[in-house]
């Protein structure tokens, strides 16, 4: 209706964006794995800009004209001024039905796309709402388990001591019962020592985004040739990895940890690093990561586990380890050791040289997260040494490619 009395309005044009846009909000269905990301809210900008501009032209022109259009307003048009009067005297009259309908339909267009907005709005408040409530959850989920584990402590010194009393040994399955309470206490406290001592889960998600690049140009088909992080601890990497439209798995031994992963409903399991590796086919990965992992591993397993990764990967696939720079004299000597799990520290020469001794190439290494300018020293080339050893990358990354 609108094409008739407004030629210069494609009609057809607006409505297949406002299809589109309907489109992408429907394209991807609720599940599992995408229930956690946020959904785009209300209409794009642009789009929206462009759908003002038609609405604002197509209420223009369902005004009633009062002068010739300008390509009829030249000769030998104007010859007879009365006889224009007459003619837009009469289009105005023939449709004047038309421009009523017209009018309609475009208030109804403006107030619908108004409600669009507000209702956009929202629900862009209740996202908000929703993802606090979620992050209360997961922080109390990890205080009751928390909760749980010191009450775990408290039992096993119970049953220490009324071990001490019994006539006969334990048998095995409660030796088995309090090795598992003792393994809950360790995860607690692990756990808490990450949320204290790593930052914040924002913190590290951003922090790894340094990688996408490098996983960007490796070209993984990650449907056939996932990536697998060792270590996923907390779950940062996963979570970035998905929400860029990666495959990838997780591993960890701390049951805490998994927890939360699962509670982000990332695909996560239960193992130790090296035995699901190689319980993996040849060229069977896209890459193989680990962050924070191989200062934990005894230098023998760290051996196997880098072997491991070469045969698991496709050609052409990478790893990626980060792990804390004893270059840098602080995190040697103290940092380092805030967490007891650290065995000692890997200069970074020397697991690039592991790396090539196993079959990597293109070894490269990455000096990671200095500290803040504010602490550093200036005004003489003492100082900016002094920098460069205790101000410097606190981590660094070894990222190898297979040939």
């Amino acid at each position: 209706m609108i094409e008739a009395n407004n030629p210069e309005i494609d009609v057809d044009d607006l409505m297949e964006k406002v299809r589109e846009e309907v489109a992408k909000r429907q394209a991807k269905p609720f599940t599992k794995e995408n229930s956690n990301r946020q959904p785009s809210i209300g209409i794009n900008p642009l789009l929206a800009h462009q759908i003002q501009a038609f609405l604002n032209n197509a209420e223009s022109k369902s005004q009633v004209r009062t002068e010739f259009p300008e390509k009829l307003n030249r000769f030998p048009f104007t010859l007879s001024r009365r006889f224009q009067k007459f003619v837009l005297r009469l289009y105005a009259f023939l449709f004047k039905e038309q421009r009523a309908v017209n009018f309609s339909l475009i208030q109804a267009l403006r107030e619908s796309f108004a409600l669009n907005q507000q209702l956009s709005e929202q629900i862009a408040d209740l996202q908000s709402q929703l993802k606090s409530i979620d992050e209360r959850y997961v922080k109390n989920h990890i205080d009751i388990k928390n909760d749980l584990a010191q009450q775990q402590q408290l039992v096993d010194c119970i049953l220490d001591e009324v071990k001490c009393r019994l006539p006969e040994l334990l048998k095995s399955e409660q030796l088995q019962k309090l090795i598992n309470q003792k393994t809950g206490l360790v995860d607690a406290f692990y756990v808490a020592l990450e949320d204290k001592f790593r930052g914040s889960r924002e913190e590290i998600i951003e922090r790894l985004k340094v990688y996408l690049p490098r996983i960007a140009q490796a070209e993984i088909d990650t449907k056939n040739l996932p990536i697998l992080d060792l270590g996923c601890g907390r779950g940062e990497w996963l979570e970035l990895l998905r929400d860029e439209g990666y495959v990838a798995r997780g591993l960890d031994i701390n049951q805490l940890m998994l927890d939360q992963c699962n509670t982000k409903y990332l695909d996560v399991i239960e193992s130790d690093a090296l035995t699901y590796l190689k319980s993996q086919p040849d060229a069977s990965l896209g890459a193989v990561t680990g962050f924070h992992l191989i200062e934990h591993l005894p230098f023998s397993v760290l051996i196997n586990l880098i072997e491991e990764s070469v045969r698991v990967l496709k050609q052409g696939g990478l790893v990626i380890f980060e792990t804390p720079n004893p270059q840098n004299a602080l995190v040697g000597t103290h940092n380092f050791y805030i967490d007891p799990s650290h065995l000692k520290p890997l200069p970074s020469a020397l697991v690039k040289f592991m790396l090539e001794h196993s079959g990597f190439e293109q070894v490269d290494i990455i000096n990671l997260h200095p500290y803040d300018k504010s602490f550093k020293l200036s005004g003489s080339p003492v100082a900016e040494r002094f920098n460069e050893y205790f101000y410097g990358s606190q981590d660094y990354a070894v990222i190898g490619y297979k040939p």
